[in-house]
């Protein structure tokens, strides 16, 4: 699998981390470990689970954990008034801090590829409105954070 395959898988794997972690109460170790070992690239009850660069997957991982308090108060600047993120489906909030932390850390990802791959992740969860609102929320992130990126259009 490429490189990009393997950063994609990543990435479906955090979010679903960051699911889990938030669902059952779990911890960063616990919840890293199992899904090193027993996720990803491996067969679950039928489905078979992509291999992905596990070091992107705990880079992102780790960072959301370590800065979810800067990065929920940044996720809430740009939602629309009225929808704190408290109020968004833990699914989604997993989505949006898992692209934040990209956004805002891993200045060696182009901010429309990240975008991207979390708007794509929203889609294989929900429907267009959601997806939608997946990238309205972090091309308005990406534009703060990475104003030199969209000031070459």
């Amino acid at each position: 699998m490429a490189n990009a395959g393997r950063r994609s898988a990543a990435r479906l794997a955090a979010v679903q981390a960051l699911y889990q972690m938030e669902v059952t109460g779990k911890g960063l170790k616990e919840t890293r470990a199992e899904f090193e070992s027993f996720w990803i690239g491996t067969e679950i009850e039928g489905v078979q689970y992509k291999n992905a660069e596990t070091a992107f997957f705990s880079d992102i991982l780790t960072g959301v954990v370590s800065a979810q308090g800067p990065i929920d108060r940044s996720i809430d600047k740009a939602l629309a008034a009225g929808w704190p993120l408290a109020r968004i489906d833990s699914v989604m909030r997993a989505i949006l801090r898992a692209g934040a932390y990209e956004l805002k850390e891993r200045a060696d990802v182009p901010a429309r590829v990240a975008i991207k791959e979390y708007v794509d992740i929203a889609g294989a969860f929900f429907g267009p409105e959601e997806a939608g609102m997946i990238n309205a929320v972090l091309d308005a992130l990406a534009r703060q954070c990475r104003a030199a990126e969209f000031s070459r259009e």
